[in-house]
């Protein structure tokens, strides 16, 4: 019997070398395959995807004789990257918005983002269902990982949350997220008693949810850390971490010793390197990843230098989105100028500590902070400058690039599934016209976005971008009617 299977294997070999030939949907024929984790480039590679998978991936001489496809994307001279992740968005504005909110979707494809973590807003259970529908392939959009409502105080500044006031109100919280399956959870801390905020992380832990979250002032980022917190968001946190000084401020702040404004003014004066390079060897060591949004904050930053009146981009943004801009506009307008100095040299301090984070063996997660509020911080087009501000600040083109296509699937234990170009992983793929290796701009050069299988070519691309600008146009115009 085992001869006779043998035999027959041996048959069945022989008939597909004779030329036999696999069924794949779609065949991406002689491209360079950029492989992020090792920073190289594999030439004249040809790759099959079937349904949402890899199917195969080597040589193209040899793919090609193995396999035929329905469709086959020629990409002779250009550069096959996984699909990018952006790992902090927004959706949000109240139920008037929805509309608008959604139709930000499409924007993230057209610009090769093929996977976005909804880190939280005032709409969560619409963003939930967003996420099943695209799941399911009834809208059209990246994949979504949401946290759903976001854990906070009673009464906090803001909404969409589960408010708690004791830990039964947290293990409500949890076992609620639980229930509607959240990929995990956002803890914020506008009115969140400092410990419930720990309770809150070490509780979502306790039922294997990933956290991320704003570490409360009257709380060290070591004491978030050693209670669970799987990753820092802004990175303003992870500045403070490299204060010397933080465990002091921490403590007078918490005392009422000091204001908010005074214990940021003393935590920026001790940031000490030696400090912060063994805190960050320290959240290299417990895996804690960080998501800088560090294009979210230089636009926040420079506001009153860039007004952003001529943006192209606000041709995407819906009216009412746009709106939602003016609460960040209002809180800097009529500052006084030494307000100003002080918050561009904050910025430009604290964006010093990205190659230092590299540098420790931090993982860093692209991520754009982009949504309702943050205002002309563009979704899909912003991770594009969010990756050339790494670069800008020393990290390399790979390094970079890593941190949208692989740094995502590591934190959510995913990078079996996504982050390479390889046999057996999801068929998210971005082929682009220049090496993202030599310079990070050619991530915008975008030729073809391959989403769960499906082929989106350039005039594809160019449709999702001309229906968006036609949609926020007709909105314009029914805004200006009213």
């Amino acid at each position: 019997m085992r001869y006779l299977a043998v035999a027959a294997l041996a048959l069945s070999f022989g008939a597909a070398q004779a030329g036999a030939r696999e069924q794949a949907d779609v065949l991406v024929r002689h491209a360079t395959v950029v492989d992020v984790e090792h920073g190289r480039l594999i030439k004249d590679q040809a790759v099959a995807t079937r349904g949402d998978r890899i199917v195969a991936v080597g040589r193209d001489a040899e793919v090609a004789k193995a396999w035929r496809a329905k469709a086959t994307i020629q990409a002779g001279g250009k550069f096959l990257i996984p699909g990018l992740w952006d790992m902090h968005v927004h959706f949000g504005g109240g139920p008037a918005l929805i509309a608008e909110n959604q139709a930000l979707l499409p924007l993230y494809v057209a610009n090769g983002i093929t996977t976005v973590r909804d880190a939280s807003g005032d709409l969560p259970d619409d963003v939930l269902a967003w996420r099943g529908q695209i799941a399911k392939g009834t809208l059209q959009g990246p994949t979504l990982l949401s946290s759903g409502p976001k854990i906070e105080g009673i009464k906090p500044v803001w909404k969409g949350t589960l408010e708690v006031g004791s830990e039964a109100d947290v293990d409500k919280a949890v076992a609620h997220l639980q229930e509607v399956g959240v990929d995990f959870v956002k803890i914020t801390d506008s009115t969140l008693k400092p410990d419930l905020f720990l309770y809150s992380l070490s509780r979502a832990r306790s039922v294997g949810l990933k956290t991320s979250g704003h570490i409360p002032m009257a709380l060290t980022v070591k004491q978030a850390m050693d209670a669970g917190l799987s990753s820092i968001e802004h990175l303003d946190y992870a500045f403070r971490a490299g204060s010397k000084v933080e465990e002091a401020v921490v403590a007078d702040f918490a005392a009422g010793r000091i204001d908010r404004a005074e214990a940021s003014r003393r935590l920026d004066a001790g940031f000490d390197r030696e400090t912060a390079m063994a805190v960050y060897r320290d959240m290299a060591r417990r895996g804690v990843f960080v998501t800088p949004t560090l294009n979210g904050t230089r636009i926040l930053s420079y506001l009153d230098q860039d007004k952003h009146a001529d943006d192209a981009n606000l041709a995407y943004v819906g009216p009412r989105l746009r709106e939602t801009y003016q609460w960040r506009i209002g809180r800097i307008a009529g500052e006084a100028p030494s307000a100003a100095a002080f918050r561009h040299a904050h910025f430009e301090r604290v964006a010093t500590i990205i190659p230092m984070l590299q540098e420790a063996g931090v993982t860093i997660m692209a991520g754009t902070d982009a949504g309702f509020l943050n205002s002309f911080n563009y979704p899909g087009f912003g991770l594009h400058d969010e990756l050339a501000l790494y670069v800008k600040l020393g990290l390399t083109p790979q390094q970079a690039l890593a941190s949208a296509t692989r740094a995502g699937p590591a934190w959510f234990g995913k990078l079996d599934r996504y982050g390479s170009v390889e046999t057996g992983k999801a068929a998210d793929l971005v082929l682009l016209d220049a090496d993202p290796l030599a310079d990070i701009g050619a991530t915008r050069a975008i030729r073809t976005v391959v989403l769960r299988g499906s082929v989106y070519d350039r005039p594809a691309l160019d449709k999702l971008l001309g229906d968006a600008r036609a949609r926020v146009a007709r909105w314009n115009a029914e805004a200006a009617a009213h």
